[in-house]
């Protein structure tokens, strides 16, 4: 799932200086699971700005709202008439989301009010770690379901490299090298030939941008 974090309040009071009403947008998929961008963290941001506003003796009108996904289209409409009511808009969405967002209501200053970090799992509440980078050419079927290019840390698609010591990886001694564990865990599986399975080179095709139709729905926009 996406994970985002909260920008510097500093960076955002920068951006809503110009303005009076503001709203903030929050989401509630990914960002509002990975406590960055729900319905609680868009109250907790206006609190925020009100008080550092009321630092800085300044006056705005500071709205919240949280709609339940800010990256389709069908749950942007109930913010059309609200919309209408404020100059600018701070989104916690992913950057998907923040830019659908600025895409339906183009004559609006939308800013983003979260970083967007990474795809990546639940390690405890409040913590997360990046698992996958959505680079197209996935390869988890021959390693182990051990994401090579996130985990090891040159992104190497065949390993290991040159600069291992032992099981731990040439960056520092407190990271384990991912494909000493690729390697481990198809020992296990009794499928050691996998890796010497050679991968070509990536082709990065997350340089530009990619539109993703699933199988079952391309008869909706592709003719034969």
């Amino acid at each position: 799932m996406i994970k985002a974090k909260l920008k510097p309040l500093d960076e955002i009071l920068g951006y809503i200086e110009p303005y009076e009403k503001i709203l903030i947008l929050g989401c509630g998929g990914c960002v509002s699971v990975c406590l960055a961008g729900g319905q609680k963290e868009v109250r907790l941001l206006q609190s925020e700005l009100a008080s550092k506003l009321d630092q800085k003796k300044e006056v705005k009108q500071i709205s919240g709202y949280t709609v339940e996904r800010q990256c389709n289209q069908q749950y942007m409409k109930e913010l059309d008439e609200i919309a209408q009511n404020v100059d600018c808009m701070l989104s916690m969405a992913c950057g998907a989301g923040i830019q659908l967002l600025a895409e339906r209501h183009h004559k609006h200053p939308v800013f983003p009010a979260v970083n967007t970090v990474a795809i990546g799992v639940d390690l405890d509440v409040g913590i997360y770690e990046e698992r996958c980078r959505a680079c197209g050419e996935c390869v988890l079927a021959y390693t182990a379901g051990i994401c090579p290019v996130t985990r090891c840390a040159k992104g190497l698609f065949n390993g290991p490299c040159g600069g291992t010591s032992g099981d731990r990886c040439e960056v520092s001694p407190d990271v384990m090298c991912a494909w000493h564990e690729i390697y481990v865990r198809l020992k296990a599986q009794n499928r050691l030939e996998d890796i010497l399975k050679f991968q070509p080179p990536m082709e990065w095709k997350n340089q530009v941008k990619r539109t993703i139709v699933q199988a079952g729905y391309a008869h909706r926009y592709f003719k034969k």
